[in-house]
């Protein structure tokens, strides 16, 4: 069933291009096309398009396939194109002509800009209860090892003392700039498309403003042209939102990568948590950290790919977009999958307490040292000249005592004032207004 078909039979292997991965995607949509319909027929019952009958009729039969597919009994099924025309497939065997009103006053453009709003929405919460979880275990750790002592390091040569408290939640941080810009991208999908039809409206007199108000969303795309030219800028958008978080993750898994070698030991996993060499018996390999890397590096590039697809497309609808899915959909998965694991390991990750013990890292204090000096009254660039003098002549026993107090060093780690902003953040999501807007709908 195509609901595009005027009787005329299309070849075989362009019918088979041209759908591609499609109804494997639409599965991830199945349960968002139903909720977009349940709030549509509401507002054509609204503007008289449907008999109240028909609107129980309808409303009843959309909640038993939300049902079905939340059960795992939903099938798209063969020569079927996509999710729209199963849905209305299934509507139309089931109540016959009653089932065929459904389309009224939409297109299956406004259906799918619909069906991946609403599914981007229920994604991003669950990227932002599992960044949620990274970061308070990132600040856990930071608040456990605040005391320890480990290298700073410039250019990859040692420069000043840090401390694993920093290092913790220095992560921790990076995790909340990087769901601002994931509230951001929410916004940009917390807007409802739907009555931009084909991307030109509806002679039909639609109320916007009902399904806006029916599906939770904050506002609406407003003009009908650039809810159309908004697909693909709004998956791009949300992307880098999704990109940065995996910045922030392979960052961390190169640091952890790079402190497990024995050159630095600075950090262990444990055993279970590592994997071995076919040949050599000593390995004990940071394989989940490096697969972590490849997989956020991963999820960077995407911004950019789905730039190339929709990049120098005039406005209307284009099949290009199509492709947008297969990119879009299942960077979700692969990012929270890299999140938990994340969360996972750096939650059972130790630390080596004792590594500033070794006298390689003596030069780390020629910064307190030269401090030292100014507090005591010497100009700053004779001191640095008499500790860097020290240095040359192997003359410099510095005294290991760190005191830093200001906001964000050593000895005043902020960890109460990164969470509230955390915390501030998460708040602005306001998940709670979809949420209640859906169960609504599906309500009996």
């Amino acid at each position: 069933m195509k609901l595009w078909d005027k009787g005329t039979k299309i070849n075989n292997l362009i019918e088979s291009f041209t759908v591609g991965k499609d109804p494997e995607m639409d599965f991830f949509l199945a349960k968002f096309d139903v909720i977009g319909s349940l709030a549509h027929i509401q507002m054509l019952e609204h503007i008289g398009l449907l008999q109240k009958e028909e609107l129980t009729l309808l409303s009843k039969e959309l909640k038993n396939i939300y049902l079905e597919i939340t059960e795992g009994n939903f099938v798209i099924e063969e020569g079927v194109e996509d999710i729209h025309s199963q849905i209305e497939l299934m509507l139309t065997n089931r109540l016959g002509e009653t089932g065929k009103k459904i389309h009224s006053g939409r297109s299956r453009n406004d259906q799918v800009l619909l069906d991946l709003k609403l599914f981007t929405r229920d994604a991003i919460r669950d990227v932002t209860e599992n960044c949620i979880r990274l970061f308070n275990i990132l600040i856990t750790q930071s608040n456990k090892y605040k005391a320890v002592l480990m290298p700073g390091y410039t250019h990859l040569q040692v420069a000043m003392p840090s401390s694993f408290g920093l290092w913790f939640s220095a992560y921790a941080e990076s995790l909340t700039d990087d769901l601002m810009l994931l509230h951001a991208a929410y916004r940009v999908a917390d807007q409802n498309p739907l009555g931009s039809a084909a991307g030109y409206g509806s002679s039909f007199p639609l109320n916007r403003q009902m399904t806006t108000d029916l599906l939770g969303f904050e506002t609406m795309n407003f003009n009908v042209v650039y809810a159309q030219m908004g697909r693909g800028k709004m998956e791009r958008t949300v992307l880098s939102a999704m990109a940065s978080i995996a910045a922030t993750i392979s960052r961390l898994a190169y640091d952890v990568c790079l402190f497990m070698s024995q050159n630095f030991g600075f950090v262990k996993l444990p055993d279970e948590l590592t994997t071995g060499s076919s040949i050599m018996p000593h390995k004990k390999n940071p394989d989940v950290f490096e697969l972590l890397r490849a997989h956020c590096n991963k999820i960077q590039a995407l911004p950019a790919q789905m730039l190339t697809v929709t990049n120098n497309l005039p406005s209307g609808y284009f099949r290009d977009m199509q492709l947008i899915k297969e990119l879009y959909i299942p960077a979700f998965q692969e990012l929270n999958d890299c999140i938990g694991i994340a969360a996972f390991a750096i939650e059972n990750i130790t630390v080596n307490e004792h590594i500033l013990e070794d006298d390689k890292y003596r030069y780390l204090y020629s910064v307190e040292e030269v401090n030292r000096l100014v507090l005591a009254g010497t100009p700053f660039r004779d001191a640095y000249r008499e500790v860097g003098a020290a240095i040359e002549k192997n003359q410099f026993n510095p005294t290991k005592e760190i005191h830093h107090t200001h906001e964000g060093s050593i000895g005043n780690l902020c960890l109460d004032s990164i969470q509230a902003k955390m915390d501030q953040i998460v708040s602005q999501f306001n998940f709670e207004k979809a949420s209640m807007a859906i169960e609504t709908l599906l309500q009996d």
